[in-house]
Protein backbone atom coordinates (compact mmCIF):
# COMPACT_ATOMS: atom_id res chain seq x y z
CA UNK A 1 0.00 0.00 0.00
CA UNK A 2 1.45 2.88 -0.85
CA UNK A 3 0.33 6.70 0.90
CA UNK A 4 1.23 10.24 -0.65
CA UNK A 5 0.94 13.52 1.08
CA UNK A 6 0.69 16.89 -0.27
CA UNK A 7 1.36 19.34 1.79
CA UNK A 8 -0.17 22.64 0.97
CA UNK A 9 1.24 24.82 3.81
CA UNK A 10 3.66 27.26 3.68
CA UNK A 11 4.39 26.68 7.03
CA UNK A 12 6.59 23.78 7.36
CA UNK A 13 5.51 22.94 11.06
CA UNK A 14 1.82 23.94 10.69
CA UNK A 15 -1.24 22.38 11.89
CA UNK A 16 -2.56 20.94 8.81
CA UNK A 17 0.94 19.51 8.43
CA UNK A 18 1.14 18.08 12.21
CA UNK A 19 -2.25 16.35 10.87
CA UNK A 20 -1.22 14.82 8.07
CA UNK A 21 1.93 13.75 9.47
CA UNK A 22 -0.23 12.11 12.07
CA UNK A 23 -1.63 10.46 9.30
CA UNK A 24 1.54 8.80 7.34
CA UNK A 25 3.23 7.83 10.49
CA UNK A 26 -0.06 5.48 11.19
CA UNK A 27 0.15 4.28 7.94
CA UNK A 28 3.71 3.79 7.91
CA UNK A 29 3.34 1.49 11.11
CA UNK A 30 0.44 -0.20 9.34
CA UNK A 31 3.26 -1.23 6.92
CA UNK A 32 2.37 1.38 4.20
CA UNK A 33 5.01 2.80 2.28
CA UNK A 34 4.58 6.54 2.84
CA UNK A 35 6.27 9.54 0.80
CA UNK A 36 5.49 13.18 1.78
CA UNK A 37 5.46 16.76 -0.40
CA UNK A 38 5.75 20.10 0.61
CA UNK A 39 4.52 21.97 -2.18
CA UNK A 40 5.22 25.43 -1.14
CA UNK A 41 9.25 24.01 -1.31
CA UNK A 42 8.91 22.96 -5.15
CA UNK A 43 9.04 24.90 -7.61
CA UNK A 44 6.12 24.62 -10.42
CA UNK A 45 3.58 26.47 -12.29
CA UNK A 46 -0.28 26.35 -12.69
CA UNK A 47 -1.76 24.90 -15.61
CA UNK A 48 -1.09 26.58 -18.57
CA UNK A 49 -4.53 25.37 -19.85
CA UNK A 50 -2.41 24.09 -23.27
CA UNK A 51 -4.58 21.00 -23.07
CA UNK A 52 -1.94 18.92 -24.31
CA UNK A 53 -3.14 16.42 -22.23
CA UNK A 54 -5.81 16.20 -23.83
CA UNK A 55 -4.86 16.01 -27.69
CA UNK A 56 -0.97 14.66 -28.02
CA UNK A 57 -0.07 13.26 -24.03
CA UNK A 58 -1.80 11.54 -21.39
CA UNK A 59 -0.30 13.64 -18.89
CA UNK A 60 0.88 16.59 -17.97
CA UNK A 61 3.99 17.99 -20.06
CA UNK A 62 4.98 20.72 -17.79
CA UNK A 63 7.98 19.29 -16.47
CA UNK A 64 8.72 21.39 -13.32
CA UNK A 65 8.79 20.06 -9.87
CA UNK A 66 4.81 18.93 -9.81
CA UNK A 67 5.47 16.19 -12.56
CA UNK A 68 7.14 13.85 -9.46
CA UNK A 69 4.15 14.49 -7.26
CA UNK A 70 1.54 14.27 -10.12
CA UNK A 71 3.18 10.89 -10.85
CA UNK A 72 3.69 9.68 -7.23
CA UNK A 73 -0.26 10.61 -6.83
CA UNK A 74 -0.67 8.13 -9.75
CA UNK A 75 1.07 5.08 -8.10
CA UNK A 76 -0.81 6.08 -4.51
CA UNK A 77 -3.74 3.86 -2.72
CA UNK A 78 -4.34 6.78 -0.61
CA UNK A 79 -3.69 10.19 -1.02
CA UNK A 80 -3.52 13.03 1.70
CA UNK A 81 -3.99 16.55 1.08
CA UNK A 82 -3.78 18.92 3.25
CA UNK A 83 -4.25 22.49 3.76
CA UNK A 84 -4.80 25.75 5.94
CA UNK A 85 -7.86 27.66 5.05
CA UNK A 86 -6.18 30.87 3.60
CA UNK A 87 -8.84 33.75 2.69
CA UNK A 88 -11.85 31.32 2.17
CA UNK A 89 -10.05 28.56 0.14
CA UNK A 90 -7.07 26.03 0.17
CA UNK A 91 -3.45 27.82 -0.29
CA UNK A 92 -2.34 29.18 -3.60
CA UNK A 93 0.18 26.15 -3.14
CA UNK A 94 -2.58 23.09 -2.97
CA UNK A 95 -4.84 25.36 -5.77
CA UNK A 96 -1.86 24.90 -8.40
CA UNK A 97 -1.81 21.28 -7.70
CA UNK A 98 -5.22 20.54 -8.12
CA UNK A 99 -5.50 22.54 -11.25
CA UNK A 100 -2.81 20.34 -12.38
CA UNK A 101 -4.91 17.35 -11.87
CA UNK A 102 -6.87 18.06 -14.92
CA UNK A 103 -4.10 16.02 -16.72
CA UNK A 104 -5.42 12.97 -15.05
CA UNK A 105 -8.95 12.90 -17.13
CA UNK A 106 -9.15 11.70 -20.04
CA UNK A 107 -10.38 14.20 -23.19
CA UNK A 108 -13.62 12.82 -23.18
CA UNK A 109 -13.94 13.28 -19.57
CA UNK A 110 -17.34 15.05 -19.77
CA UNK A 111 -18.50 12.00 -21.36
CA UNK A 112 -17.02 9.58 -20.12
CA UNK A 113 -18.21 7.05 -17.23
CA UNK A 114 -14.94 6.90 -16.00
CA UNK A 115 -13.29 10.29 -17.06
CA UNK A 116 -10.56 10.17 -15.21
CA UNK A 117 -6.79 7.84 -16.42
CA UNK A 118 -6.28 7.57 -12.49
CA UNK A 119 -6.99 3.62 -11.30
CA UNK A 120 -10.62 4.03 -10.14
CA UNK A 121 -10.53 3.05 -6.50
CA UNK A 122 -8.40 5.34 -5.06
CA UNK A 123 -8.73 6.79 -1.06
CA UNK A 124 -8.29 10.20 -0.04
CA UNK A 125 -8.04 11.93 3.07
CA UNK A 126 -8.72 15.93 2.80
CA UNK A 127 -6.91 17.49 5.69
CA UNK A 128 -8.56 21.24 6.22
CA UNK A 129 -7.48 23.50 9.66
CA UNK A 130 -8.96 26.77 9.91
CA UNK A 131 -7.72 29.38 12.52
CA UNK A 132 -11.37 31.06 13.29
CA UNK A 133 -13.67 28.25 15.25
CA UNK A 134 -16.72 28.98 13.47
CA UNK A 135 -17.73 25.99 11.89
CA UNK A 136 -20.48 27.13 9.53
CA UNK A 137 -17.35 29.76 8.19
CA UNK A 138 -15.47 28.02 5.07
CA UNK A 139 -17.28 24.94 5.13
CA UNK A 140 -17.92 25.39 1.64
CA UNK A 141 -14.34 24.71 0.60
CA UNK A 142 -14.78 20.97 0.99
CA UNK A 143 -17.16 20.40 -0.94
CA UNK A 144 -16.59 22.33 -3.82
CA UNK A 145 -13.06 20.46 -4.34
CA UNK A 146 -14.67 16.67 -3.63
CA UNK A 147 -16.85 17.16 -6.98
CA UNK A 148 -13.47 17.48 -8.73
CA UNK A 149 -11.78 14.72 -6.58
CA UNK A 150 -14.77 12.48 -7.81
CA UNK A 151 -13.85 13.08 -11.22
CA UNK A 152 -10.30 12.14 -10.62
CA UNK A 153 -11.79 8.70 -9.29
CA UNK A 154 -11.17 8.92 -5.64
CA UNK A 155 -14.09 6.74 -4.75
CA UNK A 156 -13.36 7.09 -0.44
CA UNK A 157 -12.99 10.50 0.27
CA UNK A 158 -12.79 11.56 3.96
CA UNK A 159 -12.76 15.02 5.54
CA UNK A 160 -10.82 15.61 8.92
CA UNK A 161 -11.42 19.38 9.71
CA UNK A 162 -10.09 21.76 13.07
CA UNK A 163 -11.66 24.92 13.57
CA UNK A 164 -10.07 27.24 15.83
CA UNK A 165 -6.61 26.15 15.45
CA UNK A 166 -4.35 28.70 13.63
CA UNK A 167 -0.94 29.97 13.67
CA UNK A 168 -1.26 31.26 16.95
CA UNK A 169 -1.68 27.17 17.94
CA UNK A 170 0.76 25.42 16.52
CA UNK A 171 1.62 22.15 18.27
CA UNK A 172 -1.70 22.75 19.82
CA UNK A 173 -3.97 20.04 17.49
CA UNK A 174 -6.67 18.71 19.33
CA UNK A 175 -6.47 15.30 20.80
CA UNK A 176 -9.52 14.17 19.03
CA UNK A 177 -8.44 15.46 16.04
CA UNK A 178 -5.45 13.46 15.86
CA UNK A 179 -7.53 10.65 16.46
CA UNK A 180 -9.71 10.85 13.94
CA UNK A 181 -6.65 11.12 11.88
CA UNK A 182 -5.32 8.00 12.90
CA UNK A 183 -8.19 6.01 12.99
CA UNK A 184 -8.99 7.61 9.57
CA UNK A 185 -5.71 6.41 8.54
CA UNK A 186 -6.24 2.61 9.79
CA UNK A 187 -9.28 2.36 8.17
CA UNK A 188 -8.08 3.24 4.58
CA UNK A 189 -5.29 0.73 4.88
CA UNK A 190 -7.74 -1.98 5.22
Amino acid sequence: MKVVSLLGSPRSKGNSTAIANHILETAAKGGAETRSFELNRLNYRGCQACYACKKTVDHCILEDDLAQVLAAVHEADIVVLASPVYYGDVTAQLKGFIDRTFAYLHPDYLVNPQPSRLAQGKKLIFVLTQGNPDETLFADVFPRNEMFLKWLGFTDIRLIRACGIGPATVDEVPAAVLQQAEDTARALLV
